[in-house]
């Protein structure tokens, strides 16, 4: 395990590549904020993340705040503040679109995807209007920004560290799908059918994360729930 304090220098560089600044936007395209954890921020060393894609897309800048390994319900407050937590990556400002996802890592890292029914009630509860990701959402709301929420990639069907979680994940994800129902505004993106069984092209060798076919192809669908809402 890392010591703390390198931890925290390893931080401060990514977020300090995050939030670089870049070239003006053009003034009617959209304000974008990415959140999140691994899904949204790896490959971002190689210009290959989520983010970088959607920005190339849309040709405007898309400020990315997401890191690896960040949890929804984190409560050391150095490196929580620092983006291990997701509420926290969250900052206040004129944004058109929050594109956003987590609490994978409180369920895998957290409960080990067993017996995990407090930790997902703690998430979200399963009418999908209480818990830390409809407290962030609506938090983000209430800022007059639209919430996109990401779900997870899905097991290429062969044998994979999570692959245990397929059920806890299926329930998550049903229960942001019942919050996004709520309001209008808030879309819910899922993943299951992004990656064609037998196929690892869409993941990188950990089998976990997405490879850099799979950032692109979360880009490419995110923008058309982008275009399709404008």
């Amino acid at each position: 395990m890392l010591p703390l304090r390198a931890l925290i220098l390893m931080l401060a560089l990514v977020a300090g590549a995050a939030t670089a600044p870049r070239a003006m936007a053009d003034p009617q395209s959209p304000r974008i904020l990415v959140i999140g954890d691994s899904l949204l921020a790896k490959n971002r060393l190689s210009g290959h993340n989520v983010a970088a894609r959607l920005s190339d897309l849309l040709d405007t800048p898309v400020a990315d705040h997401s890191v690896a390994g960040a949890w929804m319900i984190y409560n050391l407050p150095i490196t929580g503040a620092m983006g291990l937590s997701i509420p926290k990556q969250w900052r206040d400002d004129d944004w058109d679109w929050v594109i956003m996802n987590g609490g994978g890592n409180d369920l895998w890292l957290g409960c080990g995807c067993n017996n995990c029914d407090y930790k997902l009630d703690r998430l979200i509860a399963e009418n999908g209007r209480r818990g830390a990701i409809p407290s962030l959402v609506q938090k983000i709301r209430h800022s007059g920004a639209r919430v996109l929420i990401v779900g997870y990639l899905r097991n290429p069907g062969f044998s994979s560290p999570i692959k245990s979680c397929k059920e806890v994940g299926d329930t998550l994800e049903a229960r942001i799908a019942r919050l996004a129902e709520i309001d209008p505004n808030v879309y819910f993106h899922p993943l299951t059918d992004l990656v064609p069984h037998g196929d690892l092209s869409f993941h990188a060798i950990d089998r976990i994360h997405p490879s850099f076919k799979a950032s692109d192809a979360i880009a490419r669908r995110l923008l058309q729930v982008i275009e399709t809402a404008r």
